[in-house]
């Protein structure tokens, strides 16, 4: 990792808070097992060192603010593509342990070998879809957590996440600007998921000024049954 890259990481850390000093040789790392990955692959559409520092670590570790994923938590990312945010996530909170989830296998298999390289014992990937997770007894209502970095709207977010939760469980979302109609459209289908809307946190990608909104949505009641849907429906029709 370039000198440059390495200051944007710790700055955009420290703006949150965050000391990554001590991890710098794991991220450093974890970018080259990525670069070699996604030439293999095609994991990411992020090339440049720049952007991957910027728009794949510092932003998966905005998802720690308001303190929602401290201690010992199980936490679930759905469908977490190339292992963001678990990746930086579990480096420097050792104590979650986290699920990366997707439904490509090719994705996961990278996941899982990055994990062993950075020795993360912490991380556990899992070929799958929350649809179907969401009914497997072995993982409904399994979880303290669920994070996902999405372009998906609240709804199906909700829909897909709440399942999976246990009561008093948090999903949170990291998304770009959310209007008051999503907003809207997301609290009523949590209500109908047995959860509420908690905190919508909008803030500022550090260094890029990006727009950027951390929605959490507590659990706060049994899910019926019937939820989530079967595969691509909550995407197809979001709850409304």
């Amino acid at each position: 990792m370039k000198l440059e890259s390495q200051a944007l990481l710790l700055e955009g850390a420290a703006v949150q808070g965050l000391g990554v000093s001590d991890q710098l040789g794991r991220f450093a790392l974890l970018l080259k097992l990525l670069q070699e990955g996604n030439a293999r692959f095609n994991l990411t559409a992020l090339k440049s060192e720049r952007d991957i520092v910027l728009k794949h670590f510092v932003d998966s570790l905005t998802c720690l603010r308001g303190g929602f994923l401290e201690g010992e938590l199980t936490v679930l990312d759905l469908g977490t593509g190339a292992g963001f945010p678990s990746l930086p996530l579990a480096l420097v909170r050792p104590l979650l342990s986290l699920v990366p989830l997707d439904s490509t296998r090719k994705k996961i298999e990278y996941v899982r070998a990055t994990a062993e390289t950075l020795e993360l014992n912490n991380v556990s990937p899992l070929v799958g879809r929350a649809e179907t997770l969401g009914h497997d007894p072995a993982h409904r209502e399994g979880y303290d957590r669920v994070v996902v970095r999405a372009v998906a709207a609240l709804p199906v977010l909700a829909e897909l996440a709440l399942p999976l939760l246990r009561p008093g469980g948090l999903l949170v979302a990291q998304k770009g600007r959310v209007t008051e109609e999503e907003l809207s459209a997301g609290r009523r289908a949590a209500k109908l998921l047995g959860g509420a809307v908690e905190a919508v946190t909008p803030f500022e990608l550090p260094i890029l000024g990006d727009p950027r909104t951390l929605v959490c949505i507590r659990k706060t009641g049994p899910t019926p049954k019937k939820y989530p849907r079967q595969d691509g429906l909550p995407a197809k029709h979001p709850l409304s």
